[in-house]
């Protein structure tokens, strides 16, 4: 007889392949992700599904928010922009935390949650979820700092520009 899958059972399924795909980018590219590590896993169609640009720009950010891609056509495959916030552009160190935490919304759409983005990004940094989270709060609080006070260190981990 088969199973019947439920809305859960594919949650948890999306969870576990962004977990799998989140450890892919740490054994390929850690156990530092800085901005030149960043512009190749951009460039990794095992990691990025789509093409995806990165601008400084806050434009069509939503308030508090620190990055969202938006598609450039009307078709995934004609890729992504990555926006930004331009408070960011002088601390790249800092910006694959953002990136890469945005990155399930360009690689799964509209099936992908926030704790998907947490479980990838901190797979892909190679730390507890818990860890990921706090250094992505400690950005998001210090909203209007200049990229040399940018800086938060929660159980080891540094975010610095």
């Amino acid at each position: 007889m088969a199973q019947t899958l439920t809305a859960e059972d594919a949650k948890a399924s999306l969870n576990d392949h962004v977990a799998s795909k989140g450890a892919e980018i740490f054994e390929k590219y850690g156990p530092r992700i800085g901005w030149s590590e960043l512009g190749r896993i951009l460039s990794d169609k095992a990691c990025v599904r789509y093409p995806c640009a990165i601008v400084f720009d806050a434009g069509p950010l939503q308030a508090g928010e620190l990055a969202y891609p938006l598609p450039v056509g009307q078709r995934p495959e004609d890729g992504y922009t990555m926006h930004v916030h331009p408070r960011f552009a002088g601390c790249r160190e800092v910006v694959p935390r953002l990136v890469l935490y945005q990155l399930v919304v360009v690689n799964y759409g509209m099936f992908a949650s926030a704790d998907d983005a947490e479980t990838f990004g901190a797979a892909a940094f190679g730390i507890s979820k818990d860890e990921y989270y706090r250094s992505m709060c400690a950005l998001a609080d210090d909203e209007g700092a200049s990229c040399g006070s940018v800086a938060a260190v929660e159980n080891g981990v540094q975010v610095r520009g």
